[in-house]
């Protein structure tokens, strides 16, 4: 599961960030900002028009990232 697909208010856990070949650049920005393998996250929000961006809490911060970005971000349960 990606962090696009979660439901709001739900904790989960990052697996990895994931991108095409050629976006590497934003998975290290993705990294750099804490998206970083077992840190909790939660979709906090969601835009009305289109859901995007989206509100979101990755330990202690919180970010909106558009849904590409959240669409690169893989799951895990948190007791995983």
């Amino acid at each position: 599961m990606t962090l696009d697909q979660v439901p709001l208010s739900t904790v989960w856990r990052v697996a990895r960030v994931r991108v095409s070949e050629g976006q590497e650049s934003q998975a290290r920005q993705l990294e750099e900002i804490g998206f970083l393998p077992g840190e909790p996250v939660c979709v906090m929000s969601r835009s009305l028009f289109g859901g995007d961006p989206l509100a979101v809490r990755v330990g202690l911060s919180t970010f909106a990232l558009r849904r590409d970005e959240a669409r690169s971000i893989e799951l895990e349960p948190p007791h995983a």
